[in-house]
C-alpha cells in the first residue's frame, strides 16, 4: 500500500484547487498547516454562554509560524520560475520560514533584518538553516525597503507578504477553520503587523463562500499594538516600539487591503497596550495551556478589551431570528501566529525565577506545604 497517498502531505496538495498551482509548480513543501483549531474553556467562560471561543494555533506549523502557509507557495513558485536565490526583509518569522524552505528547495536565501530587534529564537532558526542574515541600521520598514529595491534590479525573488503567493498560501488557514466548524466563524480575533495575515484570511473566507462551502462571513477583527498602530493612528510610525517584535511594523506593505477586509467585513482594527499584550500571554499560558510568542497575544488581549467594553454582549446573528428557537451560539476564533518558543526570553523575563533548595526531601515537602 502507497501510504503517500493517505498521509497529510501540506497546504499545495490539500487545497490545489484554490491555489495558483498548476502540474509543472514542483510543490516544496514541510506539510505545513493541519493546524489544530482548540476550544478556549476558560475563554468561553469569560464571554458567557451565548459564545464558544477557538484558538486556531498556528505555532505548531513546521516552523513554529502561520509563515509557513505563505512560504511554501512562494518559494514552489519561485522554484517554477527557476530563482536561484530568495529574499526578505523580517522581525523573525519570516526569515525562518523563507530559510527553511529555501534550503528544503536546494536555493539560496537572503534575510535582512533589524538591528537589535528580532527574537533569538527566530534568528537561530534563519541561520541554522543556512540563511545568509544581514543586520541593518534601521526598522523592519528600512529592511523592507532595501529588499524591494534590490529585488527589483537583481535575480533574487522577493518572499515578503508583498508577494502574491504568500497572501494565496496564507488564506487557506480559514479554508480549515471552516471545514473544521463546519461554517464559518461569526468574529475573527487576529494580530496586525505588516498586515498580509488579515489580507489573506478575508481572501479565504470570500473564496470558500462563492465556492459555496460556507453561508456567511465574519467580522474581522485587527489587533496593533499600541507603539506600533499606524493602521488605528491613520499614519506611518516612523519608530515603532511594542515587545511584540513580531508586529513592531511601522508602515504595513498591506495597509490599504487590511482596512479593505475590516469594512467589507464591518469589522475593525484596534490597538491593545503592551501590558494588555503580557498579561493575555500568561493567561493563556496559565488558564488555556497554550504557550504563544507575545504578537499572538495581542489577539487574545484584544477578545478581552471588547469583551470589557461590552462587544459580545448582544450577540449579533447573520441569519434572521426564528420565533420559538434558541439563538444560535456564536463562535469567535483567534489566531495564534507563533508558538512561545520563538521568544523564550520574553517568557523568563516574565515570570519568577525557580527557588534554589537544598537536595533533600524535606526541603522540597517544606516548599510545598506538606
Amino acid at each position: 500500500m502507497n501510504n503517500q497517498k493517505t498521509l497529510y502531505q501540506g497546504i499545495i496538495n490539500k487545497y490545489k484547487r484554490y491555489l495558483p498551482v498548476t502540474g509543472k509548480t514542483p510543490i516544496i513543501s514541510l506539510n505545513e498547516g493541519n493546524t489544530p483549531l482548540i476550544p478556549a474553556t476558560y475563554l468561553s467562560k469569560l464571554l458567557g454562554k451565548e459564545y464558544r471561543v477557538y484558538l486556531k494555533y498556528e505555532g505548531l506549523n513546521p516552523t513554529g509560524s502561520f509563515k509557513d502557509r505563505g512560504m511554501t507557495m512562494a518559494i514552489s513558485k519561485a522554484c517554477e520560475e527557476k530563482s536561484k536565490a530568495v529574499m526578505c526583509a523580517s522581525t523573525g518569522n519570516t526569515s525562518a520560514s523563507a530559510a527553511a524552505y529555501a534550503s528544503r528547495a536546494g536555493i539560496k536565501c537572503i534575510v535582512l533584518i533589524p538591528k537589535g530587534n528580532i527574537a533569538l529564537g527566530k534568528l537561530s532558526q534563519a541561520l541554522i538553516h543556512g540563511a545568509t542574515v544581514l543586520a541593518v541600521n534601521g526598522n523592519f520598514d528600512d529592511a523592507l525597503a532595501l529588499a524591494k529595491e534590490i529585488t527589483k534590479d537583481y535575480p533574487i525573488t522577493l518572499v515578503n507578504s508583498l508577494n502574491p503567493y504568500r497572501i494565496e498560501g496564507q488564506k487557506t488557514a480559514s479554508f480549515e477553520i471552516c471545514d473544521a466548524l463546519q461554517m464559518a466563524p461569526d468574529y475573527q480575533v487576529m494580530p496586525v503587523g505588516n498586515a498580509g495575515n488579515i489580507t489573506a484570511y478575508w481572501k479565504g473566507y470570500k473564496e470558500y463562500k462563492k465556492a459555496f462551502k460556507i453561508r456567511t462571513l465574519p467580522k474581522m477583527l485587527g489587533f496593533q499594538a499600541e507603539g506600533a498602530a499606524p493602521i488605528v493612528r491613520g499614519y506611518p510610525i516612523k519608530k515603532p516600539e511594542t515587545i511584540a517584535t513580531a508586529i513592531r511594523i511601522g508602515n504595513p506593505a498591506s495597509w490599504k487591503q487590511a482596512e479593505k477586509a475590516r469594512d467589507e467585513s464591518k469589522g475593525l482594527i484596534d490597538m491593545v497596550s503592551d501590558k494588555e499584550i503580557l498579561d493575555a500571554y500568561k493567561l493563556l499560558a496559565a488558564k488555556e495551556g497554550v504557550y504563544v510568542e507575545p504578537a499572538s497575544a495581542a489577539s487574545i488581549a484584544g477578545l478581552l478589551k471588547l469583551a470589557k467594553r461590552g462587544y459580545f454582549d448582544k450577540p449579533k446573528s447573520h441569519e434572521p431570528c426564528l420565533s420559538g428557537r434558541q439563538a444560535r451560539t456564536k463562535n469567535i476564533v483567534c489566531i495564534l501566529t507563533g508558538h512561545g518558543l520563538k521568544d523564550p526570553d520574553r517568557a523568563i523575563k516574565s515570570i519568577k525565577e525557580p527557588k534554589t533548595i537544598k537536595i533533600n526531601k524535606k526541603d522540597v515537602l517544606k516548599e510545598l506545604g506538606y
